[in-house]
């Protein structure tokens, strides 16, 4: 039976967290054995030997300057190789494949923009840069794939987002790093890593339900937002159409992006940021009443209407959702004076 030293590196991050992690644990040991070794002699050459007094010893400034100055510029090597490699991996590039993951105890759940779901399994191809988006429906979890040599924290609230670029056609394990209580343990799953064609082909197979902006579109209608919020022409409530990735004016006279955090607050906390021209408590708040797996739809279809997709278009990638209202809440609200909140 084989025990190897390193899991299987199947990303270009890889390697380059290897080669760090070989320095760190080579530096560790040298200084250990320096600094053991000099307590050792030290020991034996300077101990007590019967009535002798020893004689007072003023010490070296110089050298008391080296030995603090030496290990500091050794560990800001560390550093400054950890830095680099952050922010190389920090945004992910333009194109990237979008993916979403959404946590729950204890399982992952993932989605793709053509609508394809999967529990516990991902799909990707090689050499393309894959952006996952995560978030938790419960606590925090922690999204692991040791053969890519990535890992990051999934907190319930808000959205994270992580990419990698596989290099190494596999299959590769996935964990939870983060204890998530008593099924921790089982929370696993497995990444597939295909040739280009081999995707396409497993991504011609579609989703049951339609694609994911096809999905939030029947959301959005089913939920009455387009009552409220109509796509060419002023409603109740800001229109949708063009909103995602743009500056929206606030009433306070802040502008603020309209991102993923954005609409998902929009959706959950409407009354947080109300858009000029608009008044609070028009739209009810949906904290409870849509799922993340919804509010991820949501998302792709605004964004959908944002980029000029059709909601058919299997393209549309992640950002929160935006500002919907039950049939019954826009009818109630159909005899009030005009407002809206974002």
């Amino acid at each position: 039976m084989q025990l190897p030293l390193w899991p299987e590196a199947a990303s270009a991050v890889a390697v380059d967290v290897d080669h760090l992690y070989i320095y760190l644990s080579l530096v560790s040991i040298v200084m250990s054995v320096l600094i053991f070794s000099v307590i050792f002699v030290f020991a034996i050459k300077y101990r007590r030997r019967g009535d002798e007094v020893p004689q007072p010893i003023h010490g070296s400034l110089r050298l008391e300057i080296a030995w603090s100055i030496i290990p500091f510029l050794v560990m800001l090597t560390f550093f400054w190789w950890g830095a680099k490699i952050y922010f190389l991996n920090a945004v992910p590039p333009p194109n990237s494949i979008d993916v979403y993951a959404v946590a729950k105890q204890w399982m992952w759940k993932l989605q793709y923009p053509g609508g394809q779901r999967e529990i516990n399994e991902l799909h990707v191809p090689i050499g393309r840069a894959v952006k996952i988006t995560l978030a938790s429906e419960d606590v925090i979890h922690s999204f692991f794939i040791p053969a890519l040599r990535i890992k990051h924290d999934v907190v319930p609230g808000h959205y994270d987002t992580m990419w990698f670029t596989a290099d190494k056609p596999g299959r590769y394990h996935l964990f939870c790093a983060e204890y998530c209580g008593t099924e921790h343990s089982g929370m696993v799953g497995w990444v597939t890593v295909m040739q280009p064609a081999d995707y396409e082909n497993w991504l011609a197979g579609g989703g049951m339900g339609g694609t994911m902006a096809q999905q939030g579109e029947r959301l959005f209608e089913q939920m009455g937002c387009s009552s409220c919020h109509l796509l060419d022409r002023q409603g109740r409530c800001p229109i949708l159409r063009g909103v995602y990735g743009s500056r929206v004016q606030l009433a306070n006279g802040q502008t603020v992006l309209a991102d993923d955090a954005y609409i998902r607050e929009s959706i959950l906390n409407p009354n947080a940021k109300i858009v000029a021209g608009y008044h609070p408590n028009v739209m009810p708040s949906f904290q409870g009443q849509i799922s993340e797996e919804g509010i991820l739809q949501l998302v792709v279809y605004i964004k959908s209407l944002a980029t000029g997709n059709a909601p058919g278009a299997p393209t549309a990638s992640l950002s929160p959702a935006v500002v919907a209202q039950p049939v019954s809440v826009a009818r109630r609200l159909a005899s009030q004076p005009d407002g809206g909140t974002k």
